[in-house]
C-alpha cells in the first residue's frame, strides 16, 4: 500500500508513530508471514522478527513468504528477505534464534515499542509474556487453529491468553505413534548409541535399580535386536521384526505381574499376511484420511520397512571412506518413515485396542503440526495490527479480546480486556529491578539490604530461584554465599514469598530482575540497590463463604460452631491426638493455648 494511502486511512499522527516504532516479532510461521507482511505495507519503522525454526515442506500451503527451494532454511531470515521485497525501503532485522536465551534479555525487550507473539508453543508464550511484563512493553498475543483464532492485548498485566494449540501428551494414541518413532530410532541409528542404550524400546518401563533376572531380560533383549539388525537385507527380515514387536515382546508382558488389567493380544503374521495377500500397497498408501484396516497396516508395515532397508544399505554402500555412518531418521515430509509410522501405530493400536490414527493424523501428531488454515492466519494478523493502533494511540482501554469463531453466529466476536487476576501466577505479580555488585553481593545484601530494611518484609519469606527455594527462616545455609555462587548473576531473576501472614495479609509475590552495576554506578556504596522504589500490593483477602443460599435460606451445611470465631480471628489450628471435645466426644479437639480455643474436626 502506498505511503499516500495509508497516511489518509490512518491519519498523519497514527502514521507518524507507526512510522517511529520499533516492534519485534516472534514467529515466522502461518501468522508470522501474514504479519510481516501487513507491518511492512503498514509503515512501522524498525521491525525485527525471530524464530528458531527451519522451513519444511509441509509449511508451504498456508506461510506464503516460502517456496520449495527455501526448505531446510531459516524461517527468520527467509521472512526477511522475501519481506523485504514489498518494501526495499523498510529496516527489517531478522535472528534465527531461540527466544530464551540469554542475549534477549529485559533491556533487549525494553528497546521495543510493541511486541507480537506469533508462536506455537505454550512455553515460548509464557517466556515472552513475562519478559513483556518485566519490561513493560505491550505484548499482542495470537493464536489460531483451524477456523478458530484468537488476538489479545496484554498490558498492565492483564490476565494471560489461553492460546489456541492442540496438546496430545498424555493421550494414548499419541505414546502409540511415538512408539513407531522409536521402533525406527532402534532399527536405523547408529549401532553404537543403540548398543549404549541397556533400556531398549520393548522393556515397558525403565527401572530404577534392576535384579539379575532383569538384567538377564536386557541381554536377551539385546541379542534379539542384534539378530534382527543382522538380518537386514533378507527375506526374513520384516517377519523378525514382525514378531519380535507383535508377538514374542507381547507374550512376555503377559506373563508378567503388571498386565493385570486389560490383556493386551498377540498378533498372528500368517493370518495377516494371508488376509493382505490381494492388497496393492500403492493403492494403500494413497489412502490418507481414513485409517487402515488391520491387513491395509500390515501390508504397509512390510513393504515400508523393505523400503527403508534398502534405502539404509544403499547409504552404507556409497559412504565416504572416512564419513560418519549413514542413518535414518524420521521425517514428517519423507513418505516412507511416515508410513512405517503409521503402519507401526495402527498395528500396536490393535495389540492394546486403543483408536488408531490415520496417515494424515499420524503426520500431524508425529510432525507436531498444529492444523492451520491460510484465511485463519491472514485474518488472524490483520486483527494484530488493529489492535496494535489502538495501542500505539494510547487507547488501551478500546483494546478488545478478539474471537475467530466458526460455529458461532457471528465470524468476529470481541470482548474487552480482562483486568489483573489476584489468583494468577502471572499478573499478580509485582516486578522489580535491583543492581547488584557482582564481586560482593550476597544474599544476606538482599534479604536484610533491600527486603527487610527497604520494602518491610518481615521475618517470615522465601525466595525462590528456577533451581528451588534458596532460602527460607529455616534454610539459611546461602546468606553468607555470593550471589554468583547461587547461579543469580546479570538478567537472571528471583522470586519473592511473603510468608508473614500472622497480623495482616500477606503480599503479593515479588519477582526480581538482576542487573550487574556498571562503572558508571560505581559511587553506589551498597552491594546491592533498588533501580527504584516499590511499593507492593497486599493480597486480596479470601472471600468468605455465606451462610446462606441462593435463596436466602440459612444453610445448614454452615452451621456456626464453638471456636468459629477463634477461626475467623485468624488463629492457628494445631491438633492435639487422643484428647476428646469439651462435650466429651471424640468427634473433634478443641486446644486451649494463648491464641484462644480452636475446635478441629477429625
Amino acid at each position: 500500500m502506498p505511503a499516500s494511502s495509508v497516511k489518509r486511512s490512518l491519519g498523519v499522527e497514527l502514521t507518524q508513530t507507526i512510522k517511529a516504532s520499533r516492534v519485534l516479532l516472534v514467529g515466522a510461521g502461518g501468522i508470522g508471514c501474514e504479519l510481516l507482511k501487513n507491518l511492512v505495507l503498514t509503515g512501522f519503522g524498525e521491525i525485527h522478527v525471530l524464530d528458531l525454526d527451519t522451513i519444511d515442506l509441509s509449511n508451504l500451503n498456508r506461510q506464503f513468504l516460502f517456496r520449495h527451494e527455501h526448505i531446510k532454511k531459516s524461517k527468520a531470515l527467509v521472512a526477511k528477505e522475501v519481506a523485504q521485497k514489498f518494501q526495499p525501503k523498510a529496516k527489517l532485522e531478522a535472528y534465527h534464534a531461540n527466544i530464551m536465551e540469554k542475549q534477549f534479555n529485559v533491556d533487549w525487550f525494553q528497546s521495543f515499542t510493541l511486541v507480537f507473539n506469533a508462536l506455537d508453543n505454550l512455553a515460548a508464550r509464557r517466556h515472552v509474556n513475562r519478559m513483556c511484563l518485566a519490561a513493560g512493553v505491550p505484548l499482542i498475543e495470537s493464536g489460531t487453529m483451524g477456523f478458530n483464532g484468537q488476538v489479545q492485548v496484554i498490558e498492565k498485566r492483564p490476565r494471560l491468553p489461553i492460546p489456541f494449540a492442540p496438546s496430545t501428551v498424555g493421550q494414548p494414541s499419541q505414546f502409540i505413534v511415538s512408539y513407531g518413532l522409536r521402533v525406527i530410532y532402534y532399527l536405523y541409528s547408529p549401532e553404537e548409541k543403540k548398543e549404549k542404550t541397556t533400556t531398549m524400546i520393548w522393556i515397558a518401563q525403565k527401572r530404577q535399580t534392576m535384579v539379575e533376572k532383569e538384567m538377564s531380560d536386557v541381554e536377551r533383549e539385546t541379542m534379539e535386536i542384534k539378530e534382527i539388525r543382522d538380518s537386514m537385507g533378507s527375506e526374513e527380515y520384516t517377519n523378525k521384526v514382525f514378531v519380535k514387536v507383535f508377538k514374542t515382546d507381547i507374550e512376555h508382558l503377559l506373563s508378567t505381574e503388571t498386565c493385570k488389567e486389560k490383556k493386551p493380544q498377540v498378533l498372528d503374521w500368517d493370518k495377516l499376511s494371508e488376509e493382505s495377500a490381494s492388497l496393492d500397497p500403492k493403492i494403500v498408501e494413497k489412502i490418507d484420511q481414513k485409517e487402515w484396516t488391520l491387513p491395509e497396516a500390515f501390508l504397509m508395515f512390510n513393504d515400508s520397512l523393505n523400503r527403508l532397508s534398502e534405502r539404509l544399505q544403499e547409504l552404507q554402500k556409497n559412504k565416504p571412506e572416512n564419513g560418519p555412518k549413514p542413518i535414518l531418521e524420521f521425517d514428517k515430509d519423507d513418505e516412507d518413515t511416515l508410513v512405517f509410522v503409521t503402519a507401526t501405530g495402527i498395528l500396536r493400536s490393535a495389540v492394546f485396542d486403543i483408536e488408531p490414527k490415520s496417515k494424515f493424523d499420524t503426520k500431524q501428531m508425529a510432525g507436531n503440526i498444529i492444523p492451520a488454515i491460510a484465511t485463519t492466519n491472514a485474518m488472524t494478523a490483520g486483527l494484530c495490527v488493529l489492535q496494535a493502533f489502538k495501542v500505539l494511540q494510547g487507547e488501551l482501554t478500546n483494546a478488545k479480546m478478539v474471537f475467530l469463531e466458526r460455529s458461532g453466529a457471528r465470524a468476529i466476536n470481541s470482548d474487552s480486556l480482562n483486568p489483573p487476576r489476584s489468583d494468577c501466577g502471572v499478573c499478580s505479580t509485582e516486578i522489580g529491578h535491583i543492581f547488584v555488585d557482582p564481586k560482593t553481593a550476597t544474599l544476606n545484601d538482599i534479604v536484610e539490604g533491600v527486603l527487610r530494611t527497604q520494602l518491610g518484609y518481615g521475618e517470615e519469606l522465601s525466595i525462590l530461584k528456577d533451581s528451588g527455594v534458596i532460602y527460607d527462616l529455616d534454610f539459611d545455609d546461602h546468606l553468607s554465599k555470593k550471589l554468583s555462587e547461587l547461579g543469580i548473576n546479570n538478567d537472571s531473576s528471583i522470586t519473592i514469598v511473603d510468608e508473614d501472614d500472622q497480623d495482616q495479609d500477606p503480599r503479593v509475590n515479588l519477582e526480581l530482575h538482576i542487573i550487574e552495576r556498571t562503572n558508571a554506578d560505581s559511587e553506589e556504596s551498597t552491594p546491592v540497590s533498588l533501580k527504584k522504589s516499590l511499593e507492593i500490593r497486599r493480597q486480596p483477602k479470601p472471600a468468605q463463604p455465606s451462610s446462606k443460599d441462593a435463596s436466602g435460606i440459612p444453610n445448614p451445611g454452615k452451621r456456626k460452631r464453638e471456636g468459629d470465631d477463634d477461626l475467623a480471628n485468624g488463629h492457628v489450628a494445631k491438633k492435639v491426638a487422643g484428647e476428646p471435645t469439651s462435650n466429651g466426644n471424640d468427634d473433634g479437639v478443641i486446644v486451649l493455648d494463648d491464641e484462644g480455643a480452636i475446635l478441629i474436626e477429625d
